[in-house]
């Protein structure tokens, strides 16, 4: 499993409204729900916020990668939101967070879950590909640019 098979353009959300970790987190669950029937908001919330404390998924240089396992959530979903403005995210470097890839998997899904977690870290850890998704100017350019940059990692 690719996280382009999980990455549909609907899900690459562009000038997203941050404010705080917990509103981007809040936003997330929201919106997958809405487009996942067997996903609740409020669960969802409580597992990526339940793994935030555990320590921050803010990996540096601008990137959170939260992640979390749900027994509501049939096969693995993503989304990359791309924020309007940078936020606190606690990460590691202390540098504020812009760009967040969400990633939700099942219960029972141990590697796939980690070889997900490890394409989106190898992804992310570009930095001429964060430099080109911070300069997208829509949600197409966004997913174009997101999907380019997995195919490029894949291929590596």
């Amino acid at each position: 499993m690719t996280l382009e098979t999980i990455l549909p353009p609907e899900r690459a959300l562009f000038d997203v409204p941050g404010g705080s970790k917990k509103r981007v987190l809040e936003f997330f669950s929201t919106f997958i729900a809405q487009n996942t029937p067997s996903l609740d908001s409020q669960e969802v919330f409580g597992r990526l916020v339940g793994r935030e404390r555990l320590g921050s998924t803010g990996i540096g240089n601008g990137v959170a990668i939260p992640h979390a396992r749900s027994p509501h959530c049939h096969s693995p979903v993503a989304a990359f939101l791309k924020l309007a403005e940078p936020i606190d995210f606690d990460a590691i470097d202390g540098e504020p967070v812009d760009l967040v890839f969400v990633l939700l998997v099942p219960e029972e899904a141990d590697d796939t879950h980690l070889s997900l977690l490890s394409q989106v870290a190898s992804v992310m850890n570009d930095a001429e590909t964060r430099a080109r998704l911070r300069k997208c100017t829509s949600q197409r350019e966004l997913h174009e640019r997101l999907v380019e940059a997995i195919r490029r990692q894949s291929s590596a």
